[in-house]
């Protein structure tokens, strides 16, 4: 076989392997790239993570009083940052931001608590069906039946945003069907209906 003729056999080899990519002819399989395999210039950034990436961060809404445009009293929501993996379940947290008050520039703005000073959460326990808020009596403690109202309402719709079972409140360890010395008739699981009649 002279030159020309292996030539020939060459480019002919070559044809053929291009109109076997161009038609799908090929039975090559294809090579897996590794992203290590692709140099800086050619990979696309828009696509890779940033190293530095922060966790998405997460909210709870808890309920204050404040007025509205037209001077009238309303339930606030306010928004707190919270950390599963440290602060435990939104519900946990959202109580006890509850407890803890506004902070110093939502009072600035008018927004205000009726929890009494020196309530504390005992515990929340979450069951497969409910959950259960768990409160000192100090909940209980002055203000008259105003303030009893505001601050069962404060807590009822703080339980309802932050959880998707039922919650019960207690005092002391006992279910609270009847709150303060006025003997305010709470039904239960708390909802917006649980003060009614």
């Amino acid at each position: 076989m002279d030159n020309k003729q292996k030539w020939f056999i060459v480019i002919l080899g070559i044809v053929f392997v291009m109109l076997a990519v161009k038609y799908g002819l090929s039975t090559i399989a294809p090579t897996e790239i590794s992203p290590d395999d692709i140099t800086v210039s050619e990979r696309n950034t828009s696509e890779e993570e940033p190293h530095d990436a922060s966790p998405e961060k997460r909210y709870v809404k808890v309920f204050f009083i404040g007025q509205n445009t037209n001077h009238e009293e309303v339930y606030k929501a306010v928004k707190r940052e919270y950390d599963p993996e440290i602060d435990g379940t939104k519900l946990k947290f959202a109580m006890n931001a509850l407890i803890a008050g506004p902070k110093s520039d939502e009072k600035n703005r008018g927004i205000y608590t009726e929890i009494p000073d020196g309530t504390d959460l005992i515990s929340v326990k979450e069951l497969p069906d409910k959950v259960i808020v768990n409160l000192t009596a100090d909940f209980e403690t002055g203000g008259g039946t105003d303030s009893l109202y505001k601050r069962l309402y404060q807590v009822i719709k703080t339980a309802n945003q932050n959880s998707t079972l039922p919650v019960y409140l207690y005092i002391e360890g006992q279910r609270a069907d009847v709150i303060g010395g006025e003997g305010i008739m709470l039904n239960q699981p708390l909802n917006d209906r649980s003060l009614d009649g």
